[in-house]
């Protein structure tokens, strides 16, 4: 049976679109957070059923094409995390700008408001219109807004919104009303394999590098996993330019002993992201995506939460966790493991699943587990296709690791000198074809070929600089 409803994701990329490396960070799936993948091809997955066709639609607004999505699309769901914050304001207004022209439904899960871990909305006060021009909007198009936790819940409500319901982030849903983590060993040893995450601001401002540091000297088999494009630019790369690239107590930064000794990565794909901590005893980081990574894979986790986005995400789903106010230089992870409790983040589960999915439901959107095989269909088309590995650091220095990445590098530049040179034709004929008429400037294109140009140069100069 063919599907019968046509629903638009929000997404970066389509969880089948099996990306190479290059190709990844050139286009930015990851709309520069690898963990807004893994709560897209959740809802990606959850939304997919015999009657339902889910299509990715990228992760720019595009304004413009209202018009097309109402023809072929019966509804919009837009999957956001922390989307109330000053720095995503212009994105939240084009997305009201779409939505305002949309004549189908549009369902929001798991957005959240983001400020201090004292829950003082008083930085969001300046962006209070567009946040409310925005639920508005999506609220006109459908029975409730889906939020990650209490405060964000708040936030709303005291705005004067009644139809906001907490449904957390649907990345926990992925395998459905099930959730079993377990710890496998009594305790972490020297010879445990730990995965440790944080964002730039955690490792740069809130003390987790000396964490990171301490940690390393006492555990040999530790792996920082990064999230941001700029790390996985710096393990690929070795780009520094992002100003994210200059904080030297990134593990992911060329200078960082673990990246010499071959102990970071950064994954395009929740798959592989996901299949590599299976082998691991136990997770810890500021990174709410990356802790969850872990507890799909059923390894243990704490999040130590330094804003209110992965604190009331936490509280909501019972994940064991520490504020990173109170975490100091001398802690051991052993300690965050022994002290880690995960019976009411798996014996709470099943229940709010059922509210999210009644959420769907009261949304008109049917879902997997419900109304399908649970996703069967799903993981057995992922695992029949080839996502490339987790990004490592570039520390080889053989022929075939520089072929590899300069081969990439030459046909890319090809590329772009054969749009070039077509732009160059085309102009000329257009002003050949004006006869004395003022031709009008470039295309936009012929700066971005610029652009390009120097971008991919950059790499292969500082590659040949540092001896690769």
């Amino acid at each position: 049976m063919s599907p019968t409803k046509r629903i638009l994701l929000r997404s970066g990329k389509s969880p089948y679109e099996a990306v190479p490396v290059e190709e990844a960070l050139q286009r930015d799936v990851i709309a520069t957070n690898s963990g807004n993948l893994i709560f897209s091809d959740a809802t990606h997955k959850i939304l997919e059923t015999p009657r339902s066709e889910v299509v990715s639609n990228g992760i720019r607004t595009n304004v413009a094409a209202a018009s097309r999505i109402n023809e072929e699309y019966d509804a919009f769901v837009v999957p956001l995390a922390n989307a109330f914050r000053p720095s995503f304001e212009p994105q939240l207004n084009r997305l009201t700008q779409l939505i305002s022209r949309l004549r189908i439904p549009v369902v929001v899960v798991g957005v959240g408001a983001q400020t201090g871990l004292d829950y003082n909305p008083a930085r969001l006060k300046p962006m209070e219109p567009s946040v409310r021009a925005f639920v508005s909007a999506v609220l006109d198009r459908s029975a409730s807004i889906g939020v990650r936790g209490e405060f964000t819940e708040k936030y709303l409500k005291d705005m004067g919104f009644k139809d906001v319901e907490i449904i957390g982030c649907p990345s926990l849903f992925m395998y459905g009303k099930d959730l079993a983590v377990h710890k496998r060993t009594a305790q972490l040893t020297a010879g445990s394999r730990i995965a440790v995450n944080g964002s730039h601001n955690a490792v740069k401002s809130q003390g987790l590098d000396r964490v990171i540091r301490r940690t390393h000297a006492r555990y040999p088999h530790l792996r920082y996993i990064g999230q941001n494009l700029s790390d996985a630019q710096q393990l690929y790369w070795r780009d520094l330019s992002d100003p994210n690239g200059r904080i030297t107590a990134m593990p992911t930064h060329p200078d960082h002993p673990m990246y010499r000794e071959d102990k970071a990565r950064v994954y395009i794909d929740p798959i592989t992201w996901i299949d590599d901590l299976r082998d691991f005893d136990y997770s810890f980081g500021s990174r709410i995506h990356g802790n969850i990574a872990a507890l799909l894979a059923g390894t243990p986790a704490t999040v130590l939460c330094g804003d209110s986005r992965t604190l009331e995400l936490c509280r909501y789903f019972d994940i064991p966790h520490r504020t990173i106010d109170k975490v100091t230089a001398d802690l051991d992870p052993a300690d965050l493991y022994a002290e880690a409790d995960f019976t009411a983040l798996s014996g709470g589960h099943q229940k709010r699943f059922e509210q999210f999915t009644a959420f769907l439901d009261r949304n008109g959107l049917e879902n997997t587990f419900t109304h399908g095989d649970g996703g069967k269909a799903f993981e057995e088309r992922m695992r029949s296709l080839s996502f490339p590995a987790g990004i490592r650091p570039w520390n080889d220095a053989d022929p075939a690791s520089l072929i590899s990445r300069f081969g990439w590098l030459h046909g890319r530049v090809e590329e772009l000198s054969k749009d070039n040179a077509k732009l160059k034709k085309d102009l000329a004929k257009a002003k050949a074809d004006a006869k004395g008429v003022t031709v009008p400037a470039p295309s936009p294109q012929a700066s971005v070929y610029r652009r390009a140009r120097r971008a991919v140069g950059g790499p292969i100069r500082r590659a040949l600089q540092s001896g690769k």
